[in-house]
């Protein structure tokens, strides 16, 4: 059977970066998982993916020898359960605001004794290349779980929660995090109390040895997070390269400009 390779680097306090994939498209995830990303992510929870359609994806990027992970809409057992089924090595989980729904999370993606997971399926040995009886027997060291913190709550109850086993890594969507922690009127934090309610995170993390991560969306931040010690970072998305690319283009050969003076005659 095939080992996790995320994983296993994460464990060694390696940095693991990768992306989203937001289109939900087979030919666009074989491309991207031959770029030279560890791992991608398939967006299930903000994007039009069906489960049809995420298995695909998920076959597409393990054949090219690059880790499928899915991020599923909530922490339940049956969303949890679809996707490692269906051929997912891990899962990210949004919105872990207490340490039940934690629980709840890890023992959906662990096989008895350890969890309660449900034993079934055929894609998910395929995507590790090995039998269905050794998948059972070594898909809870194998299967990557990352649960999102993303709200003050969250951060409040951080400690308890990383202190779970099973825990691979702690990734935090920054833009819900900002939101959450807007207050009665509507008025969001300040960058500082952002960056600082971020830092407690990485600080709880580095205090329990759990990695923690971030999204970001330039090199340039990848290179600053890590350096103060994050370890699974996503940057963007295939959507935001591809459009932030054509829009380049665009700015580079002035083409908004000349649409404008050819709209004046």
């Amino acid at each position: 059977m095939k080992h996790n390779p995320v994983k296993a680097a994460l464990q060694a306090g390696r940095p693991q970066v990768g992306t989203w994939l937001s289109l939900g498209n087979v030919f666009a995830a074989r491309l991207m998982a031959r770029v030279g990303f560890p791992w991608l992510t398939i967006d299930i929870e903000h994007s039009p993916i069906d489960w049809s359609d995420a298995a695909l994806l998920f076959g597409a990027i393990a054949d090219a020898g690059c880790v499928p992970l899915a991020r599923v809409p909530r922490g339940d057992h049956d969303h949890i359960k679809r996707v490692l089924d269906a051929g997912a090595h891990g899962i990210v989980v949004p919105m872990i605001n207490t340490v039940e729904q934690a629980r709840d999370a890890i023992a959906a993606a662990k096989y008895p004794p350890v969890g309660n997971r449900s034993v079934g399926g055929g894609l998910h040995a395929m995507n590790f290349d090995t039998t269905a009886g050794d998948y059972y027997e070594q898909a809870n060291d194998n299967i990557l779980v990352v649960l999102q913190t993303e709200s003050p709550q969250g951060v409040e109850n951080a400690r308890e929660i990383y202190s779970l086993p099973g825990i691979d890594a702690i990734f935090i969507g920054p833009n819900d995090l900002r939101f959450q922690m807007r207050d009665a009127e509507g008025a969001f934090p300040t960058a500082e109390e952002h960056e600082e309610m971020m830092q407690r995170v990485l600080e709880i993390g580095r205090e329990l040895s759990v990695p923690v991560g971030l999204h970001v969306q330039t090199v340039e931040d990848v290179q600053r997070r890590i350096e103060e010690g994050w370890q699974f970072l996503a940057i963007g998305s295939e959507l935001k390269m591809m459009v932030g690319g054509a829009q380049q283009i665009v700015s580079d050969l002035k083409l908004k400009d000349e649409t404008a003076d050819l709209a004046r005659y």
